[in-house]
């Protein structure tokens, strides 16, 4: 969906076009009769690869309601093989589930945010246009604006150094703090021009808001705890055999997939204190021993593509795992305590 180098993340503009498709279609290992997964439907790119084979069926999942609502020109084309349902990521098994599906043969995340969220200058994802500072994908919680007018100088800083790996992070929160008290920051081109203030760029770098927009989308939609939990989801739901692809765009997305990978590949280490968590077999096994990347002549077609990392694994006969997920998270606030009302 993104990358995190500026073009499509926070001030670009670019088409929607699916990132490594072709070889996302090739590792979900598509067979007729089968059941698959597309946990960020979109503008429905992955799915209409997976239809393109004779006799797959196809759940699709968005949160954003206009994605849903933009499907039913997909929907009426794949002539009862696609089912559309807006949702997040930790609602994957629940939405299976309610269609019918005790198991599935695939599931594939895209990660980060599409090009027609960004082009939607109400959505307020982009300050290439100004907008509304709200950011949200979804209809519920607290806005971007929300955000950066609640939280407190050293969560600001901590959210923007964390989530968009900005080195200036204490000085755009400190920033941010002091002109939040003259007026209320409701814009995004309000909101980059404080960043830029602080930020000094080069000519030809991304602009100095970049990474600060980039840590904000990712924590008011919760972009890294809804992907914890859909891919411990996407577990519980792949029948034995079944595969497993994430297309990240960002380092702590791919971080968190590498790990939950890595630990769903190997068994537990032996603890006295826990000897049954030894006996836990693997739940997964990995196909890509390092990450798939586009090439060339698909990052010059679709300059999106360059940031992208491919991961993909096997679902093996071992029961799913349970457990909090958390331990795959990095330590921030919840979005929640700066919603309106929020004490």
């Amino acid at each position: 969906m993104s990358d995190s180098d500026g073009s499509a993340v926070a001030g670009g503009h670019a088409s929607h076009v699916p990132v490594l498709a072709r070889r996302v279609a090739e590792w979900l290992a598509l067979r007729d009769g089968g059941v698959y997964v597309d946990a960020t439907f979109g503008a429905g790119g992955y799915t209409r690869a997976i239809l393109a084979v004779a006799g797959t069926r196809v759940i699709g999942i968005d949160r954003d309601q206009r994605a849903i609502a933009a499907a039913s020109d997909v929907v009426k084309q794949a002539a009862g093989r696609l089912q559309v349902a807006e949702g997040r990521f930790s609602d994957l098994a629940a939405i299976v589930a309610d269609r019918g599906a005790a198991e599935v043969d695939g599931v594939v995340f895209d990660l980060g945010v599409s090009s027609m969220q960004l082009d939607e200058p109400g959505r307020g994802f982009s300050f290439r246009l100004d907008g509304p500072l709200d950011m949200r994908m979804g209809r519920d919680g607290p806005s971007a604006a929300d955000v950066v007018a609640r939280a407190g100088e050293r969560d600001l800083a901590a959210i923007i150094f964390t989530l968009g790996e900005e080195r200036h992070a204490r000085a755009i929160a400190r920033a941010i703090v002091r002109a939040r008290v003259n007026k209320p920051i409701a814009t995004t081109l309000a909101l980059a021009e404080i960043v830029a203030g602080v930020v000094r760029s080069r000519e030809g770098a991304i602009h100095p808001a970049t990474r600060t927009f980039q840590a904000l989308r990712i924590f008011v939609n919760e972009e890294l705890a809804e992907l914890a939990h859909g891919l411990a989801a996407a577990e519980q739901v792949l029948k034995p055999g079944g595969r497993l692809v994430v297309v990240a765009f960002h380092s702590l997305e791919d971080r968190i997939a590498k790990t939950f990978l890595l630990e769903r590949s190997r068994a537990p280490a032996l603890s006295r204190h826990r000897p049954e968590v030894a006996a836990l077999p693997p739940t997964f096994s990995v196909l890509t021993r390092r990450p798939e990347t586009p090439d060339q002549a698909e990052i010059a077609a679709n300059p999106r593509a360059r940031s992208a990392k491919l991961r993909a694994a096997v679902r093996t006969e071992a029961a799913a795992r349970s457990g909090a997920v958390e331990t795959f998270l990095p330590p921030l606030p919840l979005p929640g305590q700066f919603a309106h009302g929020a004490t």
